[in-house]
């Protein structure tokens, strides 16, 4: 037989086994591609008007607002998403078509019982569950995306998270900031335990002109409560209280920490759409250093800076479902020995495309 035909029939079979060794080869990758895609679309839009004219804690004003919030992603073997979108803020009567905007990339592994989230991404529920000492209501409206991480383990009898939010790059006019936290809860029958706490390290500017003191905040809140939700003819009956400690320090200042610390009490009732959540603080005046850095350097909100204090949150929820919930809030400030009042609208949509 001819040499050249004998050596092509040779190349012509090992040929195809190249060809399915190639695709076995890149099989994995050509699953990766191949997988499902995503999307959803969040609005939330808000209107608060703050009624404190006159306090020496809080300053009169009016929020309002609404938020886009389109997201799309891909999933592959059930557990790994990437997700990229854009958070677009109008705030009204503004005349800026986009009054701030923050990018929403970020890489989520979700296998139960944990959830990592790493990237820039919206702040999960269980961080806007936080009690207003560590965040106010405006860190919702105009600080809607985390940069940083969060790491959640969850059981049927509660959840432990861990996060980072990196909020300040340093440069000539950004100081450096980062809040690093820990929450969780534990139910037992009718009764929990649950813990809320962060540090806020608070730095310079890059070259400052002035050497300024660096900043390190610790907050935390554990309590113990009572959940009889189900168990009566109320749609809802909760109340929780416990301990609040602070710590705070200037470096500079060599005057070491500053220790602080209170008792919060919080009570909800509710019926059908209609209800009651009540706060209450006592205890030492917190923000040590707010004369000086003042929203800055803290974010909860300025009235547990006095001694004693109590906020009566009576609201209608006209929708609550998972695509759809409004909400009309009308608020009653005990503080200074008078009270000032707030009124509150806020709208959430959620589109899942599934």
């Amino acid at each position: 037989m001819n040499p050249i035909i004998s050596v092509m029939r040779y190349l012509n079979c090992k040929g195809k086994q190249v060809v399915v060794l190639l695709i076995l080869s890149f099989a994995p990758t050509i699953s990766v591609i191949c997988q499902i895609p995503s999307w959803r679309v969040g609005l939330f839009t808000f209107f608060d008007n703050i009624e404190f004219g006159g306090s020496s804690f809080k300053i009169p004003q009016t929020m309002s607002g609404v938020r886009l919030k389109p997201e799309a992603g891909l999933t592959w073997d059930s557990v790994h998403t990437v997700h990229a979108g854009i958070d677009l803020l109008h705030e009204f009567g503004s005349n800026k078509t986009v009054g701030n905007f923050y990018p929403v990339i970020y890489y989520e592994f979700n296998r139960k019982p944990f959830r990592f989230i790493m990237g820039a991404f919206p702040k999960p529920v269980e961080l806007l569950d936080y009690p207003r000492l560590f965040f106010q209501d405006s860190v919702e409206y105009y600080r809607p995306v985390m940069n940083g991480m969060f790491v959640e383990y969850r059981r049927k009898n509660g959840y432990l998270d861990l996060w980072l939010d990196w909020t300040g790059r340093q440069s000539e006019t950004v100081r450096e900031t980062f809040l690093a936290g820990v929450n969780g809860r534990y139910n037992h029958g009718i009764f929990y335990t649950r813990y809320y706490g962060y540090m806020f390290h608070f730095a310079g500017f890059q070259d400052p002109l002035i050497n300024e003191a660096y900043h390190d905040n610790l907050l935390s809140l554990a309590s113990f409560g009572i959940d009889l939700s189900g168990k009566t003819f109320l749609t809802r009956l909760e109340a929780n209280g416990g301990w609040v400690g602070a710590a705070e320090r200037a470096r500079a200042d060599n005057t070491g920490w500053i220790l602080l610390s209170g008792f919060l009490a919080e009570t909800r009732i509710e019926y059908r759409f209609i209800g009651l959540f009540n706060t209450f603080y006592t205890g030492s005046e917190l923000m040590h250093f707010y004369g000086t850095h003042d929203i800055d350097l803290y974010w909860g909100d300025p009235v547990f800076r006095a001694n004693t204090c109590n906020r009566s949150d009576i609201y209608l929820k006209f929708f609550n479902s998972k695509s759809v919930s409004v909400d009309v809030i009308y608020s009653l400030h005990f503080l200074e020995g008078t009270v000032y009042h707030e009124q509150m609208l806020k709208v959430r949509v959620n589109l899942p495309s599934k």
